[in-house]
């Protein structure tokens, strides 16, 4: 097979080869491989043909799935605030019982590849974290694209931060301690969200928790060629979703840093960040070449590669050694930079 070449993004330093796909099954330890073999092989395929339906066939393999119990010191509300369009955004809170008042905050954004996704997916996560460390969650109900492309989604996630950020008094939050986190294209709005904060000088974010963030429309990395597996995210589906939220203009030279964050030249003042990623993920190398970017604008930054993981599967295996050690790291880092203990 001919190998491709692509460049890296800005921040890295050579023109590298992009050869055959990795051996994506060989890689994976019997935790993973299990798991692996159950996913269907077609889902990601009619993201280019059918966006709903991919959306309802996700919801289905979600609601199948067994959930844990619901953390006993654990109540939700659901709040809306009107957005820069004027239609309203749901915020859930999630609040330990037991949490001191006031209390550091998460703000999270769910994934979906821009396109999918929903705060009830995150529901299990976002009470566990608030749990375990005794924070307020808040996650945030964007709205998705292609229907509402860029500015929309980024613009749900900052009304939705600023009315956590002001109404720390009635929600018990800390706003001193407001972190911004997201999986995936949900790590890719949160670095946007903490770009967008910055500049608009309205917000304070003290720390980014980025789970393999979603951060670069031009999808010209080694990793974004050579992770080609149907079931896992994978070249055809990040460009599908990524022409979705810029209208079909993904790649195009005007795209801006609030939209896909490795474009951002200017990355000084930003807060500390937190990065994993795993090496089996298309996004390796564009989390990679953000976190040595974040790094170079004096932004202090933790980066994780966790060998033979694929995209997602810290929470599609949860039960592995691998994905307990990942999901154990991040909540420490999270406490870290919260003053809490874990």
């Amino acid at each position: 097979m001919a190998s491709a070449r692509a460049r890296h993004p800005a921040g890295c330093c050579a023109t590298v080869a992009a050869d055959a796909a990795v051996d994506f099954v060989s890689r994976l330890d019997a935790h993973h491989l299990s798991v692996y073999r159950a996913m269907p092989g077609d889902l990601l395929a009619e993201l280019t043909t059918d966006i709903p339906a991919v959306r309802a066939r996700s919801a289905e393999l979600a609601a199948a799935v067994a959930r844990p119990p619901w953390p006993d010191d654990i109540a939700t509300e659901d709040h809306h605030t009107p957005s820069a369009d004027g239609t309203d955004v749901l915020v859930r809170i999630y609040r330990p019982a037991s949490a001191p008042s006031p209390a550091p905050a998460l703000y999270w954004v769910h994934g979906g590849g821009l396109v999918m996704g929903s705060v009830a997916q995150n529901d299990d996560m976002c009470a566990a974290i608030a749990d375990r460390l005794g924070i307020v969650v808040a996650s945030v109900e964007y709205r998705l694209a292609p229907e509402h492309p860029y500015p929309t989604p980024l613009e749900n996630c900052y009304a939705g931060l600023q009315w956590v950020a002001g109404r720390g008094d009635e929600l018990g939050i800390d706003r001193t301690r407001i972190a911004v986190g997201g999986a995936s294209a949900g790590g890719g709005l949160a670095a946007g969200l903490a770009l967008l904060a910055r500049d608009r000088g309205e917000v304070a974010v003290c720390f980014q928790l980025l789970v393999y963030p979603m951060l670069d429309d031009r999808n010209v990395t080694p990793s974004s060629h050579t992770i080609v597996d149907p079931k896992v995210w994978n070249r055809e589906a990040n460009a599908a979703g990524w022409n979705a939220y810029l209208a079909g203009r993904a790649g195009a030279d005007d795209v801006e840093q609030y939209a896909a964050p490795a474009r951002a030249t200017d990355l000084a003042g930003l807060p500390p960040a937190y990065i994993d990623v795993g090496d089996l993920d298309l996004f390796l190398d564009e989390d990679i070449a953000y976190a040595q970017a974040l790094m170079r604008a004096g932004v202090p930054v933790e980066l994780h590669v966790y060998p033979g993981a694929f995209h997602g599967s810290n929470n599609f295996v949860s039960r592995s050694d691998l994905s307990r050690r990942w999901n154990g790291d991040e909540r420490r880092a999270l406490a870290r930079a919260l003053g809490v203990e874990h």
